[in-house]
């Protein structure tokens, strides 16, 4: 007996749009922010996320977590930022077995000249195209979405935002 919930034809074109938007979105933030200032969309993402925080440092897993990476991808990719010298690792005060990423002068010049850009490209492709109540849906599917993905709530944007109470 075949016990497989197939998909409905309206659950089936909200799937392969949904595929399509997966595929195609991450090219067009790396294409704007390689052209523009020779950093992926990833690098950049790091260097926005150090960039709001206090002191600009953050341990290795927090990073992470902001930046919904695994340690290995995003050891590879802050070495690369050293690299430039936009980040700098140093071990942790209140943890010497951690480690903590932070953004250097040269690191924070970098994310102020890219964050316009890719703000308007972000804009763009996304923002601009739904109106203020789809924004708010998409806010919705994707809080619901990374709750059955992150259960444990490990991903910075799976937390609830300060002031509301967790659901």
């Amino acid at each position: 007996m075949d016990d497989t919930r197939w998909l409905t034809d309206d659950e089936r074109r909200a799937w392969v749009r949904f595929a399509a938007v997966l595929e195609l979105l991450p090219g067009v933030l790396d294409s704007q922010l390689d052209r523009d200032e020779g950093i992926t969309h990833f690098e950049y993402f790091v260097l926005a996320m150090l960039s709001e925080t206090p002191g600009r440092t953050l341990r290795m897993t927090h990073l992470a977590s902001r930046t919904n990476a695994t340690l290995p991808r995003l050891s590879r990719v802050v070495s690369r930022l050293e690299g430039q010298g936009f980040v700098e690792r140093s071990p942790c005060v209140e943890d010497r077995r951690a480690t903590n990423a932070t953004l250097t002068d040269a690191g924070w010049r970098k994310v102020v000249h890219a964050a316009p850009g890719h703000v308007e490209n972000v804009r763009g492709a996304v923002i601009d195209v739904l109106t203020q109540e789809q924004v708010a849906q998409l806010d919705d599917i994707s809080a619901a979405l990374l709750a059955r993905l992150d259960p444990e709530s490990r991903l910075f944007a799976n937390t609830p935002p300060p002031g509301t109470a967790a659901s």
